[in-house]
């Protein structure tokens, strides 16, 4: 069975108690609560003390004076949340992590978190597709497991490490059990490859022009056979030729590899998330800031061309069968009752999250849109929480539930300034142990892109929190760290 598979319970999201009245007149809070025996495992708990904990990735930081070296923070969950408790920086200046740290190496520019060698920690995977591997030549990259323990972290290993200059291991990764053996296996973006790391053997099985960037990966199962499939989308522009792609691939046991099972060959998506939206037990998937990027003649591959204004979010909903499914739904800002209007530039989808947040057994959709502008202020950002139910997100007379949320927001901590890029990445657990789903919401433009962020509680009766470099104590940086632009995969 897939790794993330989350124990659904009777949860509330009021994320402040400013902001409760606005989710109560939507109705996408419930005042029901967990009972203790009711408490989820959290997704991520390094130290396993029944609190989750958050990775944030910092691949622009400086180690010791070594420009963009990066590291990781782990901000420790407890009874007070995030940040309560303090932080802990992970390096490859840190003992037992391999590597040492050089400039550019961007450790932490993808990170994710898996129980990997089943000890009951979580484990830390991190990329750092800018390291230069002995043999193999510069930025050839590498990915890194560093081990949980009760004590915090114990030794690191490698994952794999690229096989030439420029490969790129690790610009992005997630991390689940995609073969079915019950160990997790780690999927690893790279230079114009997707490659699966299954403990004892590193595969491609996905390879084309991909235009520079990190291809976009999320683990769900998909096609329903009980085992985590893998989403990929990534795009070009004209190198050498313009196209875009969304993709599934699924572990073959006959055949002992990946393969491909579904594509778009001319939509992309700036995010992926996979969820239960429509409670009926199968796995659907969310492509935010969903759009035709290849004029190949192929209709509506991100839904209907109108919803991709300010950027569209396009849902597949799983049938139990294991093609991809017929039923669909596109919408955006001007969709009725979702908060706002679509406007280019609002990246509208351009971060997603998924959880239970009224507890109705339907997965609601977080949705970032980092440039958003707030009033005058252009990139100031918002974020959207979207009710699930029995149609999905969108219900039958084409109305979505669902609030919105900026730094303008009575009870949000801060003003919305140009540039904050609030809602640009997104976390999702249980980080104060009560049973109710908190959100942790990255504004890497804050302060002049030092970064920062927020913390929003499951509890109607708790207020919003923020932390950043500065309130966590973190070191100065040469380069602006931008805190709050890389969190763990989305599920």
């Amino acid at each position: 069975m897939p790794i993330r598979t989350r124990t659904r319970i009777r949860t509330t999201l009021a994320l402040a108690a400013a902001t409760a009245t606005a989710f109560a007149a939507t109705g996408l809070t419930s005042a029901v609560t967990a009972s203790a025996d009711e408490l989820p495992t959290p997704r991520t708990d390094f130290n396993h003390d029944g609190y989750a904990d958050l990775a944030v990735g910092l691949p622009n930081a400086s180690v010791s004076g070594v420009a963009k070296a990066g590291y990781v923070n782990i901000v420790w969950g407890g009874k007070g949340g995030l940040g309560a408790g303090g932080s802990t920086r992970i390096s490859q200046a840190t003992t037992g992590v391999p590597g040492a740290p050089e400039s550019g190496d961007r450790f932490g520019a993808s990170v994710d978190t898996a129980d990997v060698d089943g000890d009951g920690h979580t484990d830390l995977v991190v990329g750092a597709p800018g390291e230069d591997v002995t043999g193999k030549g510069t930025d050839a990259g590498t990915v890194a497991v560093v081990h949980g323990s009760a004590t915090g972290f114990a030794a690191g290993t490698t994952v794999a490490d690229g096989p030439a200059a420029s490969a790129a291991y690790g610009k992005s990764l997630v991390a689940d059990d995609f073969t079915g053996d019950g160990k997790p296996d780690v999927v690893i973006g790279a230079t114009d490859r997707v490659l699966l790391h299954t403990g004892t053997t590193t595969t491609a099985f996905m390879g084309d022009h991909m235009g520079g960037r990190a291809p976009v990966l999320a683990a769900g199962d998909f096609n329903h056979d009980g085992t985590a499939d893998v989403a990929v989308t990534y795009y070009t522009n004209s190198q050498p030729y313009t196209q875009s792609q969304i993709r599934l691939a699924a572990w073959n046991a006959g055949e002992q590899r990946m393969l491909n099972y579904w594509n778009t060959s001319n939509g992309t998506a700036s995010a992926l998330a996979a969820g239960d939206f429509d409670g009926d037990g199968f796995t659907d998937l969310a492509m935010g800031n969903c759009r035709e990027n290849a004029d190949e003649n192929i209709d509506d591959p991100c839904g209907p061309e109108k919803y991709t204004q300010g950027g569209g979010i396009h849902i597949q909903y799983g049938d139990g069968t294991d093609l991809f499914w017929g039923r669909q739904q596109t919408f955006n800002q001007d969709t009725p009752d979702v908060p706002g209007t679509a406007e280019t530039g609002d990246l509208f989808g351009g971060a997603l999250t998924v959880a239970d947040l009224d507890g109705d057994g339907y997965d609601d959709l977080i949705v970032g849109a980092p440039g958003e502008a707030i009033g005058s202020k252009a990139k100031a950002g918002a974020i959207t929480a979207l009710r699930g139910g029995k149609d999905g997100i969108v219900n039958a007379d084409g109305k979505a539930v669902g609030v919105g949320i900026q730094q303008d927001t009575p009870g949000i901590p801060g003003a919305a300034e140009a540039g904050d890029l609030f809602g640009a990445a997104f976390s999702a657990d249980d980080y104060d142990g009560d049973g109710l789903p908190d959100v942790t919401v990255g504004s890497p433009g804050e302060n002049g892109s030092l970064g920062a962020a927020w913390q929003l509680r499951g509890a109607d009766d708790v207020p919003v929190t923020a932390f950043s470099p500065r309130t966590l104590g973190l070191p100065s940086s040469v380069n602006p760290p931008q805190y709050g632009s890389v969190f763990p995969t989305a599920p």
